[in-house]
């Protein structure tokens, strides 16, 4: 059947950032699948709300509190998994500022979580996936701004890229051993982090966003979580070192 290569039953995948947004909807989705998630967050309240949402459906979820800028922290979590299939690394953090504007501890703070995070999860997960000698998917979170030069977003944008290039290079690196690395590279996605301003700025924001799209509207975490579930899966087993885009159209490069 088709959609057998959409089931994820009896792999694990291990999800960072999915206390909410996009980390939360794809936790749910890869357990919908079938996978036994691994929830990993430094917010504890989220983490377990998402955890119980996966319950609730009767799927299977393990909650990691923990910081992903600590790499021994992430590595601890990840060793105990009693296999490692996925790794969508997802959590980060946003930030608004002009270039002559940024501060140093700004950018620290960024790359911290943007990159060295998913640095940290990929290495990790490579790792884990290449003593378990039986291949993987890693998908990590790039963004739109790699495609733009947005006012404001320099370190977020920055980052992002940064996320591409290491996902590419891996993608490389791990390929001869079954592991696929994929980006996603979302638009403007209505999540907690996209949600910084007063209802009535907010309202205007996105409207502002769904005229740039050609599908009219902005995306949903759910909409990007459909993204990590092909990637996670065997439906995308001859794709690595991809970015994919599901941005309602706004970005369409070569």
């Amino acid at each position: 059947m088709p959609l057998k290569a959409y089931d994820l039953t009896g792999r694990t995948a291990f999800v960072t950032g999915a206390a909410g947004g996009i980390g939360r909807a794809s936790a749910v989705l890869l357990a919908e699948a079938g996978a036994a998630v691994h929830c990993a967050d430094r917010d504890e309240h989220g983490l377990h709300e998402t955890a119980t949402l996966i319950k609730d459906a009767g799927g299977t979820a393990r909650t990691h509190h923990l910081d992903v800028t600590d790499r021994t922290q992430l590595r601890q979590a990840v060793e105990s998994c009693e296999r490692l299939d996925v790794m969508a690394a997802i959590a980060g953090i946003m930030h608004s500022s002009s270039v002559l504007e940024t501060l140093d501890e700004d950018l620290d703070r960024v790359l911290a979580v943007n990159f060295k995070g998913v640095l940290y999860a990929c290495q990790e997960a490579a790792r884990r996936m290449l003593d378990g000698k039986h291949g993987g998917s890693i998908v990590t979170m790039a963004s739109g701004a790699v495609d733009t030069g947005r006012p404001g977003l320099l370190c977020y944008g920055a980052a992002k890229a940064a996320v591409v290039q290491l996902t590419k290079t891996l993608a490389n690196e791990v390929g001869r051993h079954g592991i696929r690395v994929n980006a996603v590279a979302p638009g403007f996605i209505r999540t907690p982090m996209t949600e910084r301003h007063e209802a009535e700025e907010q309202a205007q924001t996105e409207a502002v966003m769904a005229r740039m799209a050609p599908l009219g509207r902005v995306g949903e975490a759910e909409d990007v979580a459909h993204t990590v579930l092909y990637l996670a899966c065997d439906a995308s087993a001859f794709t690595t070192g991809q970015i994919l885009r599901p941005n309602g159209g706004v970005a369409m490069p070569w």
